[in-house]
Order: structure tokens, then sequence, then C-alpha cells
């Protein structure tokens, strides 16, 4: 009852009005759309809009608690509101009095519609009723025409039927005029159950008498036409299904269709096998002829180092395009193949049997043989298809190869689909992932034998300027080392790397051609068989590893004995080969490896070749030709120094005047090793050099002075006092290890070339016997070597100790020791 009396004067009509229904709505208990609402109710006896509302209770709280002021503005407000409401109940009695009376109305027309569709029903019932006893009436009447009339149809039918059994001679010879044989035995299959029914009786035995012979004529014409083979697919088909239904044995239709499809499928593969055959056109000559024709070719012109003439990778012209070989036959046999596989399936073994073919189980027996028929097909084109791929043996191009292998392999997934469990896909995977290992090795092979030709033209670089003098002794002793001033030794920096950079630009062209395998549009690429295998066992390990693995093995076989192959390996080889090595230990192995892995996405899910082992091996090979190097450069100067001692009467000899001829060349000899090993590699460390490395003479070799000093007492009669002493100052020297091991620089290089040398030098003195003039020959001579070679080594003490052993060697072995004096020793060498 508390409503807003203030704002309802000012409200408009619409809003009163919606208040007026907000007041109804909340007095029959619905919310605004209209549902009911379940109100809590109010306990409290004064409240006036409860339902527990006590007027008595409410006075007289009224009463208690309001002014007399108070309870007259209670008042008139209620009496307000009474009117308020009281007028909103008239207003609403006017608004619906209209629906209301509309009501009124509809209701009274309904109860008139009502009764006229009760009269409207009863009406309709009593003339159903009529209509049902008309009915009964007409049945009760015909009932005895009906049986007549059944029978009468049922003669009618049999007549048709009798009509067509005795028409179907004359229409069995029309349709075979007509060659129209699948209308022919339609039309006998329908009659063919009730003359066998029947055959018994004459008239019906002359009709299956003369359908059999017309039916037998039939039929051999079918088979007429079958054997000929002169029909195409459809025509052949159709042949075999009209004998099936003319009870044919079905085990004998699939040898004559299989036998048929077979002599069609034999002239595509004899086509490809003639295409195999063709002889080469006499002025392209083969592969190998090629190659073998190109590296001669190479071998005569030595000018282009490190870029062979003849290059592996360069296919020759093959007689066939593999690629039009691979699609003539998918496009022939393989498809004709999936031709005779559809129509054999459709005809015996997806075909629905019924009677009696369906107890001969035709199907599992016509799957047997077709699963013979295509294997042996198979194996002869998969034959074909191998020697065709083993007849590319050019590299240069990968493309066509791919490429006829893809359609290869995608060919024959329709042969999945429509023979599952056949072994012909897998057999043909196995050919495309054969192919790829075949071309993996071709790669490796080809790569091998541009190393090699590289290597032979790097051979032919380093003996050019040894070839262009025209035959002298001084340029010939050394291959590749020391030259006469108008020699232009080769530049080995630019020599090796041109080398390495041509092999590495190869591996990179082989990774090319190799990465067509892995392409995104071919399809054998992603397959789980082809994909992992290939990029992991086939490029990374049997080609790129292998090929690694190839250049340090036959690195090594330089490092062989005298006599061998690494007897006339010139010694630059040695050395470039050496640093080859060790660069690919330091760097390219790990590029080339990483780049594999890049390119071809390897996981490496099976044992693959570490990068640390193939450095390892790397290193393994640049020592062993770096050893070799210097066992070779060593003994080249050892064969100098040997035969000038064993060449020459030291007992008789004049008295020294100079310096001989050949320890200028060693010294020269020397020079151009140091120059030659500097091109390569990096200096090394040396022990801080004496202030008077260069002008130590005589008073360096202390076995000589002694030697001078009990010169009295060196007589036969009491030879140990001297041994004595050159034992005794042997004890208190250095260890000297003649071959061992070398680092990767020059002093190390020309450390243990000197040692060989001296070394030998030594052993040859220690086998002669000198008189007076002898000895002094080999002080002049050693003084000679220590003014130069000390400069060449790690520590220049080494060449000291060495040289003293020299001329305290030959003191011992001399019959008149008398040295000669520094300072004579010093104005030979000096002059030179």
């Amino acid at each position: 009852m508390d409503s807003d009396q203030g704002t309802g004067a000012t409200t408009p009509e619409s809003d009163r009005k919606r208040k007026v229904h907000g007041m109804l709505k909340l007095y029959y208990g619905l919310n605004d759309e209209g549902k009911a609402v379940e109100l809590a109710e109010s306990l409290d006896p004064c409240d006036i809009n409860g339902p527990h509302f006590d007027p008595e209770v409410y006075l007289n709280k009224l009463r208690k608690e309001c002014s007399l002021g108070d309870l007259m503005d209670q008042e008139s407000c209620m009496v307000k509101q009474i009117r308020s409401l009281d007028s909103d109940m008239q207003t609403l009695v006017y608004e619906n009095y209209n629906k209301f009376i509309s009501a009124t109305d509809t209701i009274r027309k309904m109860k008139n519609d009502f009764k006229k569709m009760e009269d409207e029903m009863d009406c309709l019932s009593a003339n159903m009723a009529a209509i049902t006893e008309f009915s009964a009436n007409i049945s009760g009447t015909l009932q005895d025409q009906h049986a007549q009339i059944t029978k009468l149809s049922g003669v009618h039918t049999l007549l048709r039927k009798l009509q067509f059994l005795f028409e179907l001679p004359a229409r069995l010879n029309k349709c075979l005029e007509l060659q129209a044989y699948a209308q022919a035995v339609s039309s006998h299959r329908r009659a063919r159950c009730v003359l066998q029914q029947y055959s018994h009786m004459p008239s019906f035995r002359g009709i299956q008498d003369d359908c059999s012979a017309i039916m037998e004529q039939l039929a051999q014409q079918l088979r007429q036409k079958f054997r000929d083979g002169g029909s195409n697919a459809k025509d052949l088909s159709e042949c075999v299904e009209l004998l099936l239904q003319l009870d044919e044995p079905a085990e004998e239709l699939c040898d004559k269709f299989l036998s048929h499809a077979q002599s069609r499928l034999e002239a595509d593969l004899q086509g490809l096998e003639a295409e195999l055959r063709e002889p080469v056109s006499p002025s392209e000559p083969t592969t190998d002829t090629a190659v073998k024709k190109a590296a001669s070719t190479a071998a005569r012109s030595p000018t282009n180092a490190a870029t062979p003439t003849t290059n592996p990778f360069l296919s020759a012209g093959s007689k066939t395009d593999i690629l039009e070989f691979i699609d003539r036959g998918c496009n022939e046999f393989v498809s004709n193949l999936c031709l005779v596989i559809a129509s054999y399936q459709e005809l015996f073994i997806n075909r629905p049997q019924e009677g009696e073919l369906a107890s001969k189980n035709i199907p599992e027996m016509a799957s047997g043989k077709l699963h013979t028929f295509v294997d042996a097909l198979a194996v002869r084109y998969f034959s074909l298809v191998e020697r065709r791929i083993q007849e590319e043996k050019g590299v240069g191009d990968n493309s066509l190869l791919v490429r006829a292998l893809d359609r290869f392999h995608r060919r024959l997934q329709a042969v999945t689909k429509l023979l599952p469990g056949s072994s012909v896909p897998s057999q043909g995977t196995q050919i495309v992932v054969q192919a790829a290992r075949e071309r993996i090795k071709q790669y490796l092979s080809a790569l091998q034998s541009f190393y090699l030709d590289s290597l032979t033209d790097v051979r032919q670089a380093l003996a050019a300027p040894r070839l262009s003098v025209g035959g002298g002794t001084g340029s010939g002793v050394l291959l590749g080392g020391g030259t006469s001033g108008k020699d232009a030794p080769p530049n080995l920096p630019e020599l090796l790397a041109s080398f390495s950079a041509s092999i590495l630009n190869q591996i990179k062209s082989v990774l090319a051609s190799v990465h067509l395998f892995t392409a995104k549009d071919i399809t054998f690429s992603n397959k789980p068989y082809f994909k992992g295998e290939f990029c992991s066992q086939g490029v990374r390990e049997s080609l790129v590893v292998s090929f690694i693995k190839f250049v340090c093995q036959s690195s090594r076989q330089f490092c062989e004995s005298t006599g061998d192959r690494g007897g006339s390996t010139p010694p630059a080889l040695l050395l470039l080969l050496s640093r080859l090595c060790l660069d690919y230990e330091t760097s390219t192995i790990s590029y080339i490896l990483t780049l594999t892995d890049e390119q071809f996405l390897v996981q490496h899910h099976s044992p693959v070749t570490a990068v640390t082992a193939l450095c390892a091996e790397a290193n393994e090979a640049a020592q062993k030709l770096l050893n070799h190097y210097v066992k070779v450069q060593g003994l080249i100067i050892s064969q100098m120094l040997r035969k000038s001692v064993e060449t020459r009467d030291w007992v008789n000899t004049i008295e020294p005047r100079n310096v001989r001829a050949v320890m200028k060349r060693v010294v020269e000899d020397t020079t151009s090793i140091d120059v030659q090993v500097g091109l390569l590699y990096e200096e090394g460390v040396r022990k801080a050099h004496s202030s008077d490395s260069s002008k130590r003479t005589f008073s360096v070799y202390s076995s000589s002075r002694q030697q001078v000093r009990y010169a009295p007492s060196y007589t036969p009669s009491a030879p140990m006092d001297t041994n004595l002493l050159s034992n005794i100052h042997k004890l208190f020297s250095e260890r000297i290890d003649i071959f061992s091991p070398v680092e990767f620089n020059k002093v190390s290089v020309l450390t243990g070339i000197i040692k060989i040398s001296l070394k030998t030098f030594l052993e040859c003195v220690r086998l002669r016997t000198f008189g007076r003039y002898g000895l002094q020959q080999i002080q002049v001579d050693c003084h000679y070597l220590q003014m130069y070679l000390w400069r060449f080594v790690s520590d220049e003490n080494l060449v000291h100790f060495l040289l003293d052993e020299i001329v305290g060697s030959a003191a011992h072995r001399c019959l008149d020791p008398s040295p000669m004096e520094q300072s004579v020793i010093e104005v030979i060498c000096e002059r030179g």
C-alpha cells in the first residue's frame, strides 16, 4: 500500500497504466514476464500489505508512537491511497470491459460451430454405413466370378511364357546374327530352368535342344573372340562374364584370361628390353671410356693445377633417357597391369557368387592365381628397371634419375590399392632404396676419382719447375725442393688453397645433387623406410664420412717404405697433404659434417661416426705425413753426405783450402726446405740463442779440444784414455732422439731434418779412417755447417753437440790428429 504519491501526480498516462499493471502483478504474485513467483510471507502484524495484518495492533502502535498531527497525516495519506486505488480499479474495469464482451461473443459462437460439426459427423457416419453395406452386396455378387478371373489371368501368364519359349530359338538366332551376345545369354538364362524342368516333354525337349545348339555356337564364337585377342579389355571382360554365365569352368577362364593378358604385357616388356639392347652410337663413347680418355688428357696437360680436366661429375651422353624409359614402362606395362588386375578382380574376385558358383570358392582360387601372375611379371619388369638404373653411371645431373624413381614409386602405389597384400610395391620400394644407395656409391667413387685426379695435377704442378730446367744436377736431387735461381718454385699456399677449395666445392656439388632425393615433392623422400636411413647412413656415413676417411687413408699411403709408392713421392706433396689433413682436423671436417646435418636434417638414431673420431684420424694422417716428410728430406740430404764421405780418400787427401761443395749444397737445400715449410706452417718456438751462435767455431768442439790437449798421448798404446773422455762427455750431454715425432711448425720440422742429416754424417764418419788433412777438412766442413744450421733448429746446442760428435769421432779415427788452427778455419769458411 506504500506507493509513491508524489511521483504519481507528475507521471504521464503510460506510466500510470504501467504502475497499475505492476500493482496487479504484485497482487497476483507474478513477475515482469508474467510467471508466478514465490514471495516470502511477512509475519509482521503491523505490515499493512502482509497476510498477517492486524488492524487493532496496527492502531495501537500508531497511537503509541505517533502524535495527533501524525495520526491526522497518516489518515489523510490512507484516504488518498484508497481513493487512488479505487480510481485505478474503475479504470482497469473500464479498459477490460470490451475484452470481456468480445470473449463472451467468441464463446457463444464456438458453441454454435460445435453444434453444426456434430450434425455433420452424424451425417458422415450414416453415409459410411451405407457404403459398407453396398460394398458387401457387390462382393457377394462377384464372388463366384473372382476365381474364374484369377484362373484366366494365370492362363494368360502361362501362355505368354510358352510364347517366349516357342519364340526363344528364333530370338537367339537373331541375337547371334546381330552379335548381341549379352541379350542372348540373358534370354537363355531366363528360360533354362523351365526347359530343364519340362525336358521330358517332346515339345520342350526340341526347344531345349535347339537352344543348346545355338548357345554352343554362341559359346564357340565367344571362345574364338577370347582367343583372338583382337578386342579391347572391355570386350574381353564381357566375353569372360558371358562365358561364366554359360557355366564355363572358372579356373580355365582365369588361366585363359591371364594368358591373354600376359601376351599383351609381354609385348610391353619386350619393348622395354629392346630399348635396353639398343647399340650405342660409335661417335658417342661409353661413360668409362670417356672418363679414361679425359683422365689421359688431364695427365698430358699439367699446367692447370688442382683443377682436373676430367671431371667425373660430368655425365657422358647416355643412349636412353631414364625418365623416358620409366615413363614408357609406367604408361604401358604398369598401366596395363593395373587394368588387368582391376578387370580380373571385377570378373572373378569381386563378382557376387550365386548358386553353384558360391560353393566353389572361386575368389580364393582366382586371387592366388592373380598374385602368382603379377609377381612373375613384376620380377621381369623390376629386372629391366634395375638394369636401366645401373646404366646411369654419370653423376652430373641427378634430377632425371630422381624424377624417374619418383614416378616409378608413384605408379607402383596404384598396385598397392588394387592388390592389397602384394609384394610388388615393397619390391619396387627396395629398388628405389637400392638405387639411392648405388647413387651414393657412385658419388663416393666419383669424389675419390676427382680427389686422385686433383692430386695427380698437384704432383704435376710440383714437378713442373724441375721439368722446365731441362735436366740439371743442381735441381734434380731434391724434387720440389731446392731449385736454381731460374726456376720458379710452385706457390704452395695457392696450390693448397686451390686443391682444398676444389675438393670442398665438389663435396658441396655432390651434396646438392644428392639432396634432390629428399625434395618435398618426391613421394618416397618422407617415407620412414627411406629418409632416416638415407640421410644418416647413406649421405653422412657412406658418402661424406667415407670420403673423409678415404682422404686420410690415401694420404697415409704416401708414408709407405722407400721403394714402394712412397719412395717416388715428392717431399713437397707430403708437406702439402700434411697441411691439408691438419686443416681438415681443425675446421674442414666439422664444417662438412655440419653442412651435411643441416641440409639433410640428419637424425642420429643409429650409431654414426663422431666428429672427434674423424678429426683424430685426420690428425694421425697429418702427423704421419709430416714425420715422413722429415724422414724423406733428411734421407735426401743424408744421401748426399754419405756419398761425399764414402767416395773420398780421407787418408791421402790434400790440405783443405775451401769448404766442400756438398756442404754448401746441404746449406742451400736446408734453406730451401725452410722456405718451403714456412709457406704452410707457422714459425714455432726457439730457445734463446747465444750472442756468438754464428761465431762459435773450433771452441765448440770439446772432444776435439780434448784431443789436441792430449794429442801426445793419443797413440795406439793408450786408446782408452781418449775414449773414456769422450764417453764421460756423452754422459753429461742430453740424449738426442733422431726420429722423434715432429710438431706442426717449421722449427720442429727443420730440427728433425737436420738431426737425421747430421746423425747420418756422424755414422758415416765413424766408418772411415782419416789422415791429418782429412780431419782438418772435417773441421772446416763442420764449422761451415755450424755457421748456418744453428738458425734453423729449436735449440742451437743440438747442432753444436752433433757437430762436436762428428769432429770428435773423426779425431778418434785419425792417424795423425793434428787439428787446424781456428783462425785458418774461419778464413776458409768466410771465404766460402
